[in-house]
Parts: structure tokens; C-alpha cells; sequence
């Protein structure tokens, strides 16, 4: 595929890393010397030092045999005018990061189709919906769902009170003779390497392990790693940003008792005026004897969404020590990912990481319906579409010629999610969800075309 991004920040160049792994022909534009001059150094891409909203600078990038044009830049604006400009001169397909949720809310009311914008990414959106689930399922530390939650993955650091740890997988599984979970990737405590678990793979303490669950086998999951489901009801987010805002209206929608700290006076009223259900205090939420004066100890969960990833981290490390059960931490920095569990917060979230993970799911070949990439292992859970071509339609699972680096972990199928075992048969419509790493996405991708 031939890709054009525009801007060389975080998200993009994350993307084009991503990307350039996998030989895409990628081009990156920006008007920022010094960041494509890096991007240029450690990535085999083309990178233009321009305006991506010249026409001149986007023939230069060959933009009329672009397969897809990402508008990434930290102007919204910027990334909508590429996207018009783009389809018009013939790129197949594009993509807008924008901040104003409103955008995302009012799609089938704008029709950005029409405009040639065929889809629109929010960070601030993708953060707040991953803190919501977060919440949800309160003593994981990574989730996703596909199908609106027919099936979900689930990430968990195994305790030693797991009545599992030191068992094979198949041993494991015979606790529930009824499964309503598969093990699909883990990684070892201090160690870089992800393991696709296979029957003989022993669970340790310590192993950062990956579920997926069909909605009756949630219940089972807690049970099996020792865990009891935490009831949240009380919440306090520190900072008015654009993801405390959204998280708190989410939340007071569904009855959370919701404080908010904002330090900015005026923007502190401003939020209480659109958020009647919270409360909302005007201070600075670093300050432990205030945040002990509005009662933290009584706080279920502790989020911290400032413009500030050190604040963030320092101030969930305050509510840790305060007995909070739940704490996440918005950081910018994508290298303090492998901190979060030797330093005690439980989840890292990083709104560009999202961003780009979620445009990467159109980079991706086959009927990919969904595609996560999980926190700090080298996988991917990508959720395909059986069609009648495809080489697993009405094949048995045992009988694929399936990779050993890639698992499946379940399957949709008439509305239900169906935890698939070895003498399941895969049909036509099925949306089969596999978690892989990098070297078997390709010959994965060549099963479901």
C-alpha cells in the first residue's frame, strides 16, 4: 500500500513505525525539520518537509496514487483540509485526527464521507472510552471489546493467590469444565518476550496474561485468578481536560458519584456549568492535604487526566498510598508504559498509542473489523470477517494450517460470543478474533481474504 501521513509527532510517527515494519511504501510530512530528520534516521521511509494542505507538496507526494492519506498533525484544521484536498486529487481513502468529540458524535448527521473524510479519529475520545471500560472491568488492567462486548479482552498481572500459578494451561482449564475464556497471550515478569500460550505453557506469578472472555465468563475469570470484582461507585478525576470532561459526563450518565479537579478558575466553573451531576472543585489536585480535605480514602477509583504525565503518575502513586483499589494514569510519554506495575499504578493509558493503534486496523488487509495492539507485549488481536474466499470457511480449527505464533481466541457468530476449542468449525459470517505477533499477521491475513 502506498500511505501518506501528515505529521511527524507521536501518533504519526508511531504509526509510520508500525507501518514501516510491515514494507509499507510510507511518506511523512511535516513542517518540523528536526522531527522528520529523526523519523528519517530510524525508519526505511520518505519523509517531505512541507505543508501537507499544499497541492504542490501533495503531487510531490504522489497523492493521487495514495492508497490512504492520515492527517495526524496537532492541528485539526490542518487534518481536515488534507483530507478534502486528498480525496479530490484521487486518494482512495482517508483519515482525520481531530480533537472536537463533537465531530464523532454528529457523524451520520454531518456526513464527512461526502467531504472525502472516511473516518475521524479522537484520541480524547479513544482515552475516555478506554477509561470507562477500565472502570467496568475494575481488577483488570487492559480491556477491549469486540461487538459491543459479546466478547472482551481482558489483561491481568497474575497474583500469587491465582489457584492456577504453577499450572499448565490445560490443567487450568479443567478447573472450568464449561469454558468461557481462552488464554491468548502473556508475558513474563522482567522479560520482553510474548508468549502465545499453548496447553503445556505453565502460568507464574507475575505474568501479565491476556483473556479472552464471552460476557458469562467474566464472573469465572475473577474466580480463577483470585480476584474479587471490586464495586466502583465513587471517582475522582484530577484535570478538566478534554478526557476528564468526557469520562466524567460518561460516568454521571451511568449514577458514579464524580469529583473533578480543575485548577483554572474559569475553566473550573465552565465545567461545573456542563457537568450538574458532578462536583467539581476549583484547586490543584497535587495537593495532598486537599485532596484529603475532599475525602480521597472514601474513592473507589482515582484517574488523573492532566496535561502532565509526571502530575498524572505522582498523583495516582498519592491515591495508591491513600488505599484506592483502582488508579489510571493518562502519560504522553510511551516508554513509562513499563513502569506502571513496578511502580504500583494500575493502568497507563495513552491517548495517541490509541489514536494510532485504531487507524492501524485500516492498514490491514482481509475484512479486519477491529485490531488492538496490546500494552507493552509485541502482539496483536485482530477481528476478521469470514468470507466465502476465505481458507477458513468450513474448515475445523485443529485442521488449520495455523501458525504457532497466533491463537484463536473466539468467535462471533448469530449474535453470541463462543469461546472456539479445537473441534470448532468455522462458517461463512463468523467474525473469528486471533491475537498474533507480528510475523504470523501476514499468513493470519491470507487465511480470512
Amino acid at each position: 500500500m502506498k500511505i501518506i501521513i501528515a505529521g511527524a509527532g507521536e501518533v504519526g510517527f508511531h504509526l509510520a513505525k508500525l507501518l514501516s515494519y510491515e514494507s509499507q511504501d510510507i511518506t511523512l510530512i511535516d513542517t518540523d525539520k528536526e522531527s522528520l530528520s529523526y523519523a528519517d534516521n530510524h525508519l526505511d521511509i520518505r519523509v517531505l518537509k512541507g505543508d501537507a494542505t499544499s497541492v504542490s507538496v501533495l503531487q510531490d507526494a504522489n497523492v493521487e496514487n495514495s492508497d490512504l492519506v492520515i492527517g495526524v498533525t496537532s492541528s485539526e484544521t490542518t487534518n481536515l483540509t488534507l483530507c478534502l484536498l486528498a480525496k479530490q486529487l484521487g486518494s482512495k481513502k482517508t483519515i482525520a485526527r481531530i480533537s472536537n468529540t463533537e465531530f464523532v458524535d454528529n457523524k451520520e448527521l454531518i456526513k464527512f464521507e461526502q467531504l472525502g473524510i472516511d473516518e475521524l479519529i479522537s484520541p480524547e475520545e479513544l482515552a475516555a472510552t478506554e477509561i470507562q471500560l477500565l472502570l467496568n472491568q475494575s481488577a483488570f488492567n487492559d480491556t477491549y471489546e469486540f461487538e459491543e462486548g459479546l466478547l472482551t479482552m481482558v489483561g491481568v498481572f497474575l497474583p500469587k493467590t491465582a489457584p492456577f500459578v504453577g499450572k499448565m494451561v490445560k490443567e487450568a482449564a479443567n478447573i472450568f469444565p464449561e469454558l468461557h475464556f481462552m488464554p491468548i497471550a502473556l508475558q513474563r515478569m522482567g522479560t520482553q518476550y510474548t508468549v502465545i500460550p499453548r496447553g503445556d505453557t505453565i502460568f507464574k506469578e507475575g505474568d501479565q496474561l491476556y483473556f479472552i472472555t464471552s460476557a458469562e465468563g467474566v464472573d469465572e475469570l475473577y474466580k480463577l485468578i483470585g480476584m474479587k470484582k471490586k464495586e466502583i461507585k465513587n471517582v475522582m478525576i484530577l484535570g478538566g481536560s478534554k478526557v476528564g470532561c468526557k469520562t466524567a459526563h460518561y460516568l454521571c450518565n451511568k449514577r458514579f458519584n464524580v469529583k473533578l479537579f480543575e485548577k483554572n478558575k474559569d475553566k473550573a466553573f465552565d465545567i461545573a456549568d456542563t457537568l450538574p451531576n458532578a462536583l467539581v472543585i476549583n484547586g490543584d489536585g497535587r495537593n495532598v492535604e486537599l485532596l484529603e480535605e475532599e475525602s480521597i480514602e472514601s474513592m473507589d477509583a482515582f484517574i488523573s487526566v492532566t496535561g502532565n504525565s509526571e502530575t498524572n503518575i505522582m498523583s495516582c502513586l498519592v491515591a495508591k498510598s491513600k488505599g484506592i483499589k483502582k488508579t489510571i494514569a493518562l502519560v504522553e510519554n510511551m516508554d513509562y508504559f513499563q513502569l506502571s506495575q513496578s511502580i504500583g499504578i494500575d493502568t497507563l493509558i495513552n491517548k495517541k498509542l490509541l489514536a494510532a493503534n485504531n487507524i492501524f486496523r485500516y492498514i490491514r488487509r482481509g475484512e479486519v473489523l477491529a485490531l488492538t495492539r496490546l500494552i507493552n507485549l509485541n502482539a496483536e488481536i485482530l477481528e476478521f470477517e469470514v468470507k466465502p474466499t476465505s481458507l477458513v470457511n468450513g474448515e475445523i480449527i485443529k485442521e488449520l494450517d495455523f501458525p504457532r505464533d497466533a491463537i484463536i481466541g473466539g468467535v462471533i457468530r448469530d449474535g453470541k460470543g463462543i469461546i472456539a476449542l479445537g473441534d470448532f468449525q468455522i462458517l461463512q459470517g463468523d467474525k473469528v478474533v486471533v491475537c498474533c505477533l507480528p510475523k504470523a499477521i501476514s499468513k493470519i491475513e491470507k487465511l480470512f481474504l
